[in-house]
């Protein structure tokens, strides 16, 4: 009897040694972490290659930019075709945000909203959300007029129009423009919208977009697009 008890704290012993073996030596798995946790880690929030502008911040920012972006051809893809276009460098600060817009893609998927024959086509809004949300990344600002140039609104010019918010000084719409169609041109905005270029090939396109039938607001009836606008050398 007293060596079956032995044997029996013996095979005891040698059983809680080993459990005390196992513990020591057993690794701790590690909790995977689940998908959204990992994106969460790997997702890093890009900086912004340039600052989100206002009206106070704007003219110092494109005072800068020009200094380093000279450039001054841009050619915009339309539904109906090609439009070649000079920027002045007379007006600095209109043609650099028209280059800086260019180069974020602003214009791309944006319409000819208001088409008059014979007067203007003018462009650079849309009904489209994705818009709205590209212009609340650059930021909300308006552009001084600057008129005592010399230009005038001939057939063929771009301009940019006011804001849609009431304001004294004509302050324009940064994101917008309008080329002028008009035979012999439209000579009473003269003084009120700012030049800063003209069409170098591509009036009879801005024609035809001209001519497309619009409803009560002159907006055409079938959207027209701007497809690109890119950078010519």
């Amino acid at each position: 009897m007293r060596t079956v008890m032995l044997l029996c704290f013996f095979l005891l012993f040698l059983n809680c040694e080993d459990k005390q073996t196992k513990k020591k030596t057993t690794p701790k798995v590690q909790v995977e972490k689940t998908s959204k946790e990992v994106k969460k880690d790997l997702v890093v929030e890009p900086e912004r290659e340039f600052p989100k502008l206002d009206s106070k911040s704007a003219m110092e920012f494109f005072l800068e930019y020009d200094k380093h972006h000279k450039e001054n051809k841009v050619r915009i893809t339309t539904d109906f075709g090609e439009i070649d276009i000079l920027l002045y460098n007379e007006t600095k600060f209109h043609r650099s945000n028209f280059i800086w817009l260019t180069k974020q893609k602003y214009f791309n998927g944006t319409q000819f909203y208001r088409v008059i024959d014979n007067f203007i086509v003018q462009a650079g809004n849309s009904d489209d959300v994705k818009t709205a949300r590209k212009r609340a990344h650059i930021g909300k600002y308006l552009l001084p007029p600057d008129t005592k140039r010399g230009f005038k609104h001939n057939r063929g010019v771009i301009s940019m129009p006011s804001s849609e918010i009431r304001n004294p000084h004509k302050l324009a719409s940064p994101f917008e423009f309008f080329i002028v169609c008009q035979k012999g041109g439209a000579h009473f905005l003269d003084g009120d919208y700012t030049i800063f270029g003209h069409v170098t090939r591509g009036m009879n396109i801005v024609d035809k977009i001209a001519a497309v039938k619009t409803d009560n607001g002159d907006w055409p009836d079938k959207n027209i697009f701007i497809r690109n606008v890119e950078i010519l050398h």
